[in-house]
């Protein structure tokens, strides 16, 4: 399942205003880690219907990153009702990825 891709355009939109959990993988297309984290969250969206799941190049959406203190790549943000409640920084195995979002998952 290939994921959402997000902009500063349409974050607020898409990520803020949503009624699920939204999990944001803050990424870029030269870093190694990130490429690994890919099919990850593409398994985790396709499991879990109860959250949304989307990426976000930190190259091409700067202003997003830096708002959210994004210094270090691939992170990981859960935004629930507008808010940032919690952040992964580095690349999980699913079995850890999916432990450490149990609260937003059914």
């Amino acid at each position: 399942m290939e994921l959402t891709q997000v902009t500063d355009a349409d974050f607020a939109e898409v990520v803020l205003k949503s009624d699920k959990p939204v999990v944001v993988d803050f990424w870029a297309t030269w870093c190694g880690p990130c490429r690994q984290l890919k099919p990850v969250l593409e398994a985790i969206a396709a499991e879990h219907s109860e959250i949304v799941v989307v990426k976000l190049d930190v190259d091409q959406n700067q202003e997003t990153a830096a708002a959210y203190n994004v210094i270090s790549i691939p992170t990981v943000n859960v935004y629930k009702g507008g808010e940032l409640v919690k952040t992964i920084t580095g690349a999980r195995p699913k079995a850890a990825l999916e432990k450490e979002l149990a609260e937003y998952l059914a």
